[in-house]
């Protein structure tokens, strides 16, 4: 089962599993891991209340902690929470690994208290927990309590590691902390012997993306010690779709059809660049090259997690069996969040179309559908949690900020 694990290939180490005449957790925990390994991860959460149901094997601190990476992914915040019940029943909450896994998975779900408060019960917490709560700041916007973090853990005499610095450069970049950032950056190498690795590049080129100095993280890039990887080429060509600088984005594609890496999505942040500057001849001519070379793009997918259930949503999704009932409470958002001020961001849509039918084209994207099923069926006030594979559109983003001031969400 490992074995086809290993190459992906689900299908032969499932059917492996089947012909098994004795299951032990072993074997439920590899399978589980295959599950996880081959981006299969809602299945996971069905795999282990199947392991649970079937009684005959229960599961482990090994099944637990590849469960909580699930949820963690999922955003499937009442599931991880059924699972940290379960650790607590079975006695391993002084697992120390699964307590950091923990840490993750609440701040993953935007559970800050939640992930301080197993945080705090660890009795020895060691260099990978303190990373954990670090990154889990950073991630929900809390960049300078991540540096006090750093400097509480300092004080306990615990020696940061590669991942704490991921963390803290991670902080700087989602709090617009340039000159913070980049001092830690010098810090790692000249303080700590640690050598900045391609993750500690791709922070700071985030973070000099969202502050708008593109020239400068591209010679981040340049200058780089370790050789640049195609994530680190599309965090800057992310930013410059957010600033509409095609001509260096055009330069950032050359360099992944260097590396031989380029996809589907990177010609689609291109496209966002050429349509937010009405560069629609060179979106022509791109849409072209695409259908030329048969390039298909991955389409964006969003879930949310109801009662132990994820539901999964595609653009103009239409097979959920509540689809009418989703689409009617979605027109009657919309008319909500307009009489609130909400404006259709129509630079999203790659289309040359006209503003109206821009506006229609952007009605029904997968998350919106997501959070307008949420809306439907939990009682108000409750929190919504919505999980995208793809990055979320500026208008999607403001879609769902109007939607939490007006519905209280």
């Amino acid at each position: 089962m490992e074995f086809y694990s290993s190459f992906a290939s689900r299908e032969d180490a499932c059917k492996v599993f089947d012909e098994m005449s004795q299951k032990d957790t072993v074997a439920w925990n590899v399978l589980i891991s295959c599950y996880l390994r081959n981006g299969r991860t809602r299945d996971v959460l069905m795999l282990f209340d199947n392991m649970k149901n079937e009684g005959v094997c229960e599961p482990d601190d090994v099944t637990c902690l590849l469960v909580t990476q699930a949820c963690a992914n999922l955003g499937a915040l009442e599931f991880g929470e059924k699972v940290h019940r379960y650790i607590k029943e079975r006695g391993y909450g002084t697992a120390r690994n699964l307590s950091n896994s923990l840490i993750s998975m609440y701040s993953r779900c935007g559970c800050l208290d939640k992930a301080y408060d197993v945080f705090k019960g660890i009795g020895e917490k060691n260099v990978i927990s303190w990373s954990a709560m670090i990154s889990g700041l950073a991630m929900n916007g809390f960049g300078r309590d991540a540096i006090l973090a750093f400097e509480e853990m300092r004080k306990t005499g615990v020696i940061p590691d590669e991942q704490t610095f991921t963390g803290l450069l991670s902080a700087c970049s989602h709090c617009g902390l340039v000159d913070e950032g980049m001092e830690f950056l010098n810090q790692m190498s000249k303080e700590f012997g640690i050598m900045p690795n391609v993750h500690h590049y791709g922070c700071v080129v985030d973070l000099l993306g969202r502050a708008g100095l593109l020239e400068q993280a591209y010679r981040v890039i340049i200058s780089m010690k370790v050789k640049p990887d195609a994530t680190i080429w599309r965090t800057l060509l992310g930013a410059c779709r957010i600033h509409g600088h095609f001509t260096l984005g055009e330069r950032v594609i050359e360099h992944l059809i260097e590396l031989k890496a380029q996809e589907a999505g990177d010609y689609v942040l291109l496209l966002n660049i050429y349509s937010s500057t009405g560069s629609w001849e060179k979106v022509s001519e791109l849409r072209k090259f695409l259908k030329d070379k048969g390039i298909q793009t991955t389409p964006g997918c969003s879930s949310i997690e109801l009662k132990g259930i994820v539901h999964e949503f595609i653009v103009d999704d239409v097979s959920h069996p509540q689809k009418h009932e989703i689409y009617n409470k979605l027109d009657e958002i919309n008319k909500q969040l307009k009489i609130a001020g909400y404006v259709a961001e129509t630079t999203s849509e790659l289309h040359d179309l006209g503003a109206e039918e821009k506006a229609n084209a952007l009605s029904y994207h997968s998350e919106k559908l997501a959070l307008a099923f949420g809306v439907l069926v939990t009682r108000p006030g409750t929190t919504l949690r919505v999980t995208k594979n793809l990055r979320i559109c500026i208008d999607c983003h403001n879609f769902a900020k109007f939607l939490s001031g007006v519905y209280n969400r």
